[in-house]
């Protein structure tokens, strides 16, 4: 996702956010510092000229600084990245800027990906960054569904929730052919009001009541998908390794 170098002016109406309506096979689930240093003086004082000359060129090499970018760490979020490296117009704004590398939906942001943050942003960013960079590890996971899998897997071990690998990608195949703005809108799900969604065709009231800790409150985003749905089938079946069929 290309960040772009400028950013635009916030838009005052609300974002759309664009469902996939992708139909389904399966039965779905039912219940961001800039050090300043001062050189010693050798022998006499330097001429004031020098001194005006010297303050000049450090300004245009500011103002010719190009704009300040962050690379995004599991668990942020667009409003928490805005707010702690004062982007200029918040979320919306940082949204706007980098529209084209976070995609239709603002409330799911890849690990990895490079947002702009903009010259205006404060000089404390890069300290913040480093902090919060050494304080969440690094992700090393891809965005697809392999590392979608992997790193559900790991927030289901830091949770004790059951499953492997293997089993939740049988699912997810089997439910959504790996597509996670899938929804289904023909059951008796969609009938009712609320259709299956996401990888694992999870309808909203499962998702809510198992969300997991951590992950996105989008029942879209694929981590949160994943783990709400291993979470029910772990309570219900054991493991989502048990699901061999319809939940």
């Amino acid at each position: 996702m290309p960040a772009k170098g400028k950013h635009r002016r916030p838009k005052q109406n609300p974002i759309t956010r664009k469902l996939a309506l992708a139909g389904t096979g399966g039965a779905a689930l039912t219940l961001p510092l800039i050090s300043a240093t001062t050189a010693g003086a050798v022998g006499t004082s330097a001429p004031a000229a020098a001194v005006t000359t010297v303050t000049a060129a450090t300004a245009v090499n500011v103002a010719a600084a190009p704009p300040t970018t962050y690379s995004v760490v599991v668990g942020d979020t667009l409003s928490e990245i805005a707010a702690d490296h004062s982007v200029s117009g918040g979320w919306k704004q940082l949204y706007e800027a980098n529209r084209a590398v976070v995609g239709d939906n603002p409330s799911v942001i890849r690990p990895g990906i490079k947002l702009t943050l903009g010259a205006q942003a404060k000089a404390a960013t890069a300290a913040k960054s480093a902090v919060k960079t050494a304080a969440k590890p690094a992700s090393s996971y891809s965005n697809n569904l392999d590392g979608w899998i992997r790193e559900s897997l790991d927030v289901m071990a830091k949770h004790g929730i059951p499953g492997s690998y293997n089993g939740i990608h049988r699912n997810v195949m089997r439910e959504s052919s790996g597509n996670p703005k899938a929804i289904n809108l023909w059951d008796i799900n969609a009938r009712n009001g609320i259709p299956s969604k996401g990888l694992l065709q999870v309808i909203d009231p499962t998702f809510k009541a198992y969300h997991v800790p951590g992950t996105s409150l989008d029942s879209y985003d694929p981590v949160a998908n994943i783990t709400a749905a291993c979470n029910y089938a772990a309570a219900r079946y054991g493991s989502i390794d048990n699901v061999n069929g319809a939940y």
